[in-house]
């Protein structure tokens, strides 16, 4: 007879004791998801352009607007704690220094992935609907494409957009200011 094993979840002030304690190095590439710690792939560099680029345009765009938050923290209830490519929050002027930004401060979470496409989609998505994240971008770089996902519920994100080489997207919460996924991807005649 099998035994059933329960796994123990970990909180987000455990996951943080835990570097305080040195178990975890804050150079560790982990992530707090669902309770689970979970190692983060290695980044390349088509993922560092992408997030390069992406950064680039949202600061030069916004620039004063939002903070334009890259691979940090959003606190996202007692058992998540991911850590985004880039993030756009709401204006503080402490910069999130007193606690983690939380799903209500942000305005877009964009996750750049290759071969992480299937982790985003199936864990970090889920994670972010539920928890009210507005709007989330997917950038698949391997089939040059921006998924733009909003509308969340507890069951999905209700809507999803797709922008491909030659297309621009437009934030739901700066429906004015539009994104050419040419700069996002990068341009082939470089």
């Amino acid at each position: 007879m099998l035994a059933e094993m329960e796994r123990k979840r970990f909180t987000s002030a455990e996951y943080h004791e835990m570097t305080a304690a040195g178990i975890l190095d804050e150079n560790d590439r982990v992530e707090l998801i669902e309770g689970e710690i979970l190692k983060m792939a290695a980044i390349g560099s088509f993922h560092a352009a992408c997030v390069g680029r992406l950064t680039r345009l949202f600061t030069s765009v916004f620039s004063d607007r939002v903070i334009v938050w890259v691979q940090n923290p959003i606190r996202i209830g007692e058992y998540s704690e991911p850590e985004p490519d880039v993030a756009l929050l709401k204006d503080r002027p402490d910069f999130y220094e007193a606690n983690h930004p939380k799903p209500e401060d942000v305005y877009l979470i964009v996750e750049v992935a290759d071969s992480s496409l299937g982790y985003d989609r199936g864990f970090k998505l889920p994670v972010y609907a539920r928890s009210g994240v507005g709007e989330v971008w997917v950038v698949d770089l391997d089939a040059a494409c921006v998924e733009a996902y909003s509308q969340p519920s507890k069951n999905g994100y209700k809507l999803i957009r797709r922008g491909y080489k030659g297309d621009a997207l437009a934030l739901e919460s700066f429906p004015d200011e539009f994104f050419n996924v040419d700069d996002i991807l990068g341009r082939d005649d470089l």
